[in-house]
C-alpha cells in the first residue's frame, strides 16, 4: 500500500467531476409535457445547466410511469429575460423524494443539443444566479450518531491523563 502512494500520492485524493456543466440555482415556472401522450409533467424549475434542468414533478406523476430514457417536451423562459426556450429532452433520473435532502419528487433531464443562440443566452443568463446549496451526495448515510458509533468502535481503549508527579530517587 506505501509503495502505491509513493509512486502515485494524488491518486487517492482526486476526485472525477461527473457533471457535464454547471448547476444553477433558479424558481421557474415551465411546463414539461411527454412526448408520446403530452400529459403534463411538470411545471416548475429546481436547477437549470447548459446541458439540463431539474423539475419538480406533477402531483399524479408517480402513479404513472415515468421512467428513465423517456422523451419530453419542455418550455420555460429564461430567468429575467423575456426570452424563451423550447426544447427536446429524455429523462436521466427519476428522484422519488425518499432519500434524505429529497424535500419533492424531481425529475433530471438532459436536453437535445441545443441551437448556438440558444445556448449563447442561456449561458449570459446563467452567469448572474448562484450555484444551487450543496448537498450530501446520494447514498451516503453518515449523520453524527453513526459518526460517534464508529469512533468508539476504532479505539478500544480510553487513554488515562498522566500524572505529574516526579519521584525524587
Amino acid at each position: 500500500m506505501l509503495k502505491f502512494l509513493e509512486e502515485n500520492p494524488m491518486r487517492s485524493t482526486v476526485i472525477a467531476n461527473r457533471r457535464k456543466a454547471r448547476r444553477y440555482a433558479v424558481r421557474i415556472p415551465c411546463q414539461v409535457v411527454r412526448e408520446r401522450d403530452f400529459r403534463l409533467i411538470s411545471d416548475a424549475v429546481i436547477d437549470l445547466s447548459m446541458s439540463g434542468m431539474v423539475v419538480t414533478a406533477a402531483h399524479w406523476v408517480f402513479g404513472q410511469s415515468i421512467v428513465t430514457g423517456e422523451r419530453l417536451i419542455v418550455s420555460f423562459q429564461l430567468p429575467r429575460t423575456l426570452f424563451w426556450v423550447d426544447a427536446e429532452a429524455t429523462v436521466t433520473r427519476v428522484a422519488r423524494g425518499r432519500r434524505r435532502g429529497e424535500n419533492t419528487p424531481a425529475l433530471a433531464l438532459e436536453f437535445d443539443p441545443l441551437p448556438l443562440f440558444v445556448k449563447q443566452r442561456m449561458r449570459g443568463v446563467l452567469r448572474r444566479s448562484p450555484p444551487p446549496p450543496p448537498q450530501p451526495r446520494p447514498g451516503r448515510r453518515r449523520t453524527q450518531p453513526t459518526t460517534e458509533a464508529l469512533l468508539k468502535l476504532s479505539a478500544p481503549f480510553e487513554l488515562e491523563p498522566q500524572s505529574s508527579t516526579t519521584s525524587d530517587a
